[in-house]
C-alpha cells in the first residue's frame, strides 16, 4: 500500500482493530485509497483514520473541553482577568480527570490562550490584564483525556461591542459554518478552506496565510495542515475517519501579521487592526462529518 503499512491477507484481522476479516472491512477503502494515490491524488496515511474506538475517546475528551467552554461563557465579562480565566479553564479540566494541552506544551506556560483584539493566537493570561467594555477575545482551549485530544475556541463579547468588531465575529462564524457545508467525504481539503477565504473577502476582511487547522486525536498537531487560502479542488482527500480541526483566523485589515513578541507566542495583527477566530473539531463520516468539539 503507499503508505506502507502491511496489508493483511483477506481473511485475516483488519488492521483497523475491529477484530473483522479484513475483506469485510477495509479491503474495499484500502482499494478506493490506492486508486486515488494512484491517480495523484493527496491521501492521508492510514494511521491518521480513527477507529471508532479512538472516536469515541475524543468524543469523551471533547466533552471536557466544550464544558470548560461553557463554563467560561457563563462568567466572563467586564473586569475579568485573562489570569482569572487561565485558572478556571485549569481547575475545570483537571478536576473532571483530564489535562490542559496548551500547559507546558512546547514550553507555553499557560492552560488555555486569550487573544483579545488585535491578537490573532496564543495570547498568553495575565492577572494584568484585564477585560473590558467593547472588547473581543478568542478563547481557545485544548484537552487530553486518557490519551485523546480535543480542541475548539469562541469568539467572546464583551459588554457593548461597536458595530465593526461584532460584524467580524460574526463573519467569522459564518465563515467556519461555510466550511463546515464542503466537508463532504471523499471530497477535497482545498474547498473548505477556498471558500472561508472567498467569503471573508466578499466581506472586506483578509485571512491570516501562516497559521490553520490541524489533524489532532492521538495527538496535538497532526497532518494535515488545513490552509484557509487553499485553492478549490486541491488538498487532501477527505477520507471518512479522518478528525482534524476548521478555525480560520480573519483580520478586519491586512492579512500580515506580527510574531515578535519577546514572549516567543503572541501573535498579532501588523497593522493592530481586529482579529477573530472560531475553532471546530470534526471527523468526516460516510455521509457527511461529526461535529466534535465546538
Amino acid at each position: 500500500m503507499y503508505d506502507g503499512i502491511t496489508q493483511p491477507g483477506r481473511n485475516g484481522e483488519c488492521w483497523c482493530g475491529s477484530g473483522r476479516k479484513y475483506k469485510k472491512c477495509h479491503l474495499g477503502f484500502d482499494e478506493r485509497l490506492q486508486g486515488l494515490y494512484d491517480q495523484g491524488f493527496e491521501v492521508p496515511f492510514r494511521s491518521l483514520i480513527k477507529t471508532p474506538e479512538d472516536i469515541e475517546g475524543i468524543k469523551r475528551s471533547a466533552k471536557v473541553n466544550v464544558g470548560v467552554l461553557d463554563y467560561v461563557a457563563e462568567r466572563i465579562g467586564p473586569g475579568v482577568t485573562t489570569g482569572e480565566i487561565d485558572r478556571w479553564v485549569h481547575d475545570y479540566t483537571v478536576e473532571r480527570g483530564a489535562i490542559p494541552a496548551p500547559l507546558d506544551y512546547e514550553g507555553y506556560p499557560k492552560s488555555v490562550c486569550t487573544s483579545i483584539n488585535e491578537v490573532v493566537c496564543h495570547g498568553i493570561p495575565s492577572d494584568d490584564e484585564v477585560l473590558v467594555e467593547g472588547d473581543i477575545v478568542n478563547i481557545d482551549c485544548s484537552t487530553i483525556l486518557d490519551g485523546y485530544f480535543s480542541d475548539s475556541s469562541r469568539m467572546f463579547c464583551i459588554g457593548e461591542v461597536d458595530a465593526e468588531k461584532k460584524r467580524l465575529v460574526d463573519v467569522t462564524k459564518e465563515a467556519v459554518d461555510r466550511a463546515l457545508a464542503q466537508v463532504r467525504p471523499w471530497g477535497l481539503l482545498g474547498d473548505v478552506g477556498h471558500v472561508v477565504n472567498k467569503f471573508a473577502k466578499e466581506n472586506g476582511y483578509t485571512v491570516v496565510r501562516e497559521f490553520g487547522g490541524h489533524g489532532i486525536g492521538l495527538e496535538f498537531h497532526e497532518d494535515p495542515f488545513v490552509s484557509f487560502v487553499a485553492e478549490a479542488n486541491s488538498g487532501m482527500v477527505l477520507v471518512p475517519g479522518l478528525v482534524f480541526t476548521i478555525e480560520p483566523m480573519i483580520n478586519m485589515g491586512a492579512q500580515e501579521i506580527d510574531m515578535s513578541d519577546p514572549n516567543g507566542w503572541t501573535v498579532r495583527t501588523l497593522d493592530r487592526q481586529p482579529t477573530a477566530q472560531w475553532e471546530v473539531q470534526i471527523v468526516v463520516t460516510e455521509d457527511g462529518y461529526e461535529l466534535l468539539s465546538w
